[in-house]
């Protein structure tokens, strides 16, 4: 192995390890507590290391979200193969988007709420987040129409983001979460 293989390999565990401690850091204690000067010694680096790697916290949060979504596209994945095609691939594809959303609040806030220098529905787009939408597509395939696929598949994040969000910010009563989630598929399914 050559000196610069070792080097970027190096570089690139170096950014792992501080995307994992930014990971770890916002899911126990909130983005507030993600710091630089924090980060650099969780990761028993200086902080001009940190912004070697990166340009400051939000480069920091945005790697976060992409690693995030790879998570997420890797989960609605598995939720689509293990269902039977149709309506019930759309309905474990949706449950597993809530799920995590559940599960990872802070994780997901990053991703879908904060504004982030991350191109979305472009060519330049992080092929994480466009995995994460491809699965969507595919969870609404057997429904769309001609030329639809892509929208309806916007229609169905637009739906599942605003339930999740509205619920968890407690503006839609927890306990009619599962009725308003049938609905919705059932309209979906048409």
């Amino acid at each position: 192995m050559s000196i610069q293989a070792r080097r970027e390999r190096e570089r690139a565990e170096r950014e792992r390890l501080i995307v994992m401690a930014a990971r770890e850091l916002v899911e126990a204690e909130g983005w507030d507590a993600v710091t630089t000067r924090r980060l650099a010694e969780r990761v028993e680096y200086s902080q001009p290391v940190l912004y070697s790697h990166f340009k400051g916290k939000d480069a920091i949060m945005a790697a976060v979200a992409v690693e995030g979504s790879a998570d997420l596209a890797a989960e609605l994945r598995a939720a689509g193969r293990e269902a039977a095609p149709g309506q019930e691939t759309l309905a474990e594809v949706s449950a597993a988007y809530l799920a995590f959303g559940e599960r990872c609040p802070e994780l997901y806030d990053v991703m879908f709420n904060r504004v982030l220098p991350l191109p979305w529905a472009t060519p330049e787009t992080p092929s994480a987040l466009q995995e994460c939408f491809a699965e969507l597509c595919r969870a609404v395939r057997p429904m769309a129409g001609p030329g639809e696929e892509a929208v309806l598949a916007e229609v169905l994040w637009s739906c599942l983001h605003g339930l999740l969000t509205l619920t968890r910010n407690g503006r839609l009563p927890r306990q009619d979460h599962d009725r308003r989630l049938a609905l919705l598929l059932s309209r979906l399914a048409g």
